[in-house]
């Protein structure tokens, strides 16, 4: 049975469902028009001031759901008319100020934006530069921070608010890590789907049997669909048309070997590689820290991995990414890759497809996964690379002193970044995650509460192939060119 954390992600479904329902049965363009109201039916509201904002929020969600402004590279949008009822002003003062004679408050702001009246404090509003070293000094922790949500998500800073109170992303900032889609009570920011390129591609396969539409499952699988085994969600993801299902942990090993033996070949050079399969972390290292990019690995990630060897092993084969992640749309947009993956959905969108097609996954057969070794399917939690790395150089006895430094989310990763940029990182190997557990937290998971790590690596104890070598037996990586560039 799925269950959902809030309206804001029941309703995301609903539409996503909606669009994939209707472009299954060749009637969206049609009855595109009657899908706010099947979503929002009324009359009464169930979250706004009236059925009619519902309605229009709805049309707008449905956009996204089918692509949005394609013109636009970016991934993620604020939907305006959603984008209301958070307070602009970061800090203020509340009922537990004292009027204490220190004025602590006042003495600590840089900008002279606190003055006292009849002995209690305020902040002028036009002064302050929301720096919080008032709320620092208080001594009554009198001073609330009311920091809009997704603009605390934001790491990348790159959200703002215009003079309508309205959310702005600034789009040379974003690393498309979509934490603001996941923190913003009122759903107003969400990512296009590309659910209805999917739909047709998996049409058109049916007549084409020059067309093998393969789903490519990210490992963070393990931790999504709890009410059906993994092996009864790639029964279930066949019954929508996809030719087979493989894993992305094949990719992640050949990853691992490649990466292992690039660290190997360069760390003398560049005394510090970081990993390259967080797309939002790489995004975060070339906006940030431009200085560091020629030291990103040089290997590509798990999801090109793997869809180059599809296509080297089938010429007639299509590739559909499915996993958590909002990054990775924009990283199949990114020019030198656009050839090699062709369609990203989440598991989000992969839900709703499932729904659509009416699917039962608790009374699907049971179907098989099982091509990829423990170490390729722990990429999907934080460490999980650096483990899968540390084990190919013991494996394959490279000779490295490798020092890895592992960073779970971007506040972590920023750090590391700045020591490296002024040379004083204890370290020669970055593990970059975007998003604070890795990927099993990718905000286009099910379900975005705390997730168990133990899950991921039961997943991994399930593999046929305990180690690397293993699992690439059959494969011959001469022939797959990992390189990025």
């Amino acid at each position: 049975m799925r269950k959902f954390e809030s309206d804001v992600h029941l309703i995301k479904y609903e539409v996503l469902r909606e669009v994939a329902r209707l472009a299954m049965e060749g009637t969206l363009k049609e009855k595109i028009d009657i899908i706010p109201y099947i979503v929002d039916p009324g009359p009464e509201p169930r979250t706004r001031c009236c059925i009619y904002k519902e309605r229009e929020i709805t049309k707008d969600r449905v956009k996204l759901a089918m692509g949005g402004n394609r013109e636009n590279k970016s991934i993620i949008e604020v939907i305006d008319v959603a984008c209301d009822e958070c307070p602009i002003n970061r800090f203020f003062i509340t009922e537990a100020c004292r009027g204490c004679l220190a004025h602590r408050c006042s003495e600590a702001c840089p900008r002279g934006a606190i003055y006292h009246v009849g002995g209690r404090a305020y902040i002028n509003q036009e002064k302050c530069i929301e720096c919080g070293r008032c709320k620092e000094a208080c001594p009554y922790n009198a001073i609330a921070d009311v920091m809009r949500p997704c603009r605390r998500a934001c790491s990348a800073g790159a959200i703002s608010f215009d003079d309508r109170r309205k959310a702005v992303i600034d789009d040379e900032k974003c690393i498309q890590c979509g934490a603001c889609i996941t923190q913003c009570p009122f759903g107003a920011i969400m990512d296009k789907s590309y659910i209805t390129d999917v739909v047709s591609i998996l049409k058109e396969s049916k007549e084409n049997k020059d067309i093998h539409v393969y789903a490519a499952i990210a490992p963070a699988i393990a931790n999504q669909f709890t009410y059906a085994s993994i092996e009864q969600v790639i029964c279930g993801v066949k019954k929508l048309g996809f030719y087979d299902v493989v894993e992305v942990a094949l990719g992640a090993d050949m990853v691992a070997l490649h990466e292992a033996k690039e660290v190997a070949d360069t760390i003398g050079e560049k005394k510090l590689v970081t990993t390259s399969c967080c797309p939002a972390f790489v995004s975060y290292v070339k906006k940030n820290y431009p200085k560091l990019e020629d030291k990103i690995s040089n290997t590509v990630s798990p999801m090109i991995a793997i869809s180059r060897l599809i296509k080297a092993r089938d010429p007639k084969a299509k590739v559909v990414f499915i996993g958590p992640c909002v990054a990775k749309k924009a990283e199949a947009l990114e020019e030198e890759l656009k050839d090699d993956i062709d369609y990203v959905l989440t598991f989000e969108e992969l839900a709703a497809m499932l729904d659509a097609l009416e699917v039962d996954l608790e009374n699907c057969n049971i179907g098989e996964l099982n091509n990829a070794s423990y170490y390729g399917r722990i990429f999907a939690r934080s460490g999980g690379v650096t483990e899968a790395v540390e084990h190919v150089v013991e494996a394959e006895k490279i000779d490295i002193d490798l020092k890895p430094v592992k960073c779970n989310g971007i506040k972590e990763c920023d750090r590391a970044l700045k020591m490296a940029n002024v040379n004083r990182l204890n370290g020669n190997f970055i593990e970059g995650m975007a998003c604070e557990g890795g990927c099993i937290a990718g905000p286009a998971s099910l379900n975005h509460g705390p997730k168990d790590k133990k899950e991921v690596d039961k997943y991994g104890e399930l593999a046929f192939e305990e180690d690397i070598e293993g699992s690439l037996k059959k494969i011959e990586l001469k022939d797959i060119n990992l390189d990025r560039k």
